[in-house]
């Protein structure tokens, strides 16, 4: 949820940060995002293949709660819609 300053109802991302996406736990679940990201992109170089179009997202099929692993690639409208049922 994001943090809002009551006086004027703006985003505080400096809070944000500071309380949530500065911690070091949510700073290892975003590498392990980044990282299953590479290993797909350099999977896709090895055959010859480009970089992941920006329409695309890797998906865990396992969450990464859960222990991850297990991607694949999808549309960004499946992934965002995924847990949205």
């Amino acid at each position: 949820m994001p943090y809002k300053d009551p006086k004027t109802g703006k985003r505080n991302y400096k809070r944000e940060y500071r309380e949530y996406h500065g911690k070091p736990k949510q700073k290892k679940n975003r590498a392990a995002r980044n990282g299953a990201r590479s290993r797909i992109n350099a999977a896709r170089k090895r055959r010859g293949l480009g970089l992941l179009p920006r329409d695309k997202e890797v998906d865990h099929k396992r969450p990464l709660s859960n222990g991850g692993g297990n991607t694949r690639v999808v549309s960004r409208s499946t992934n965002r819609r995924k847990y949205n049922k």
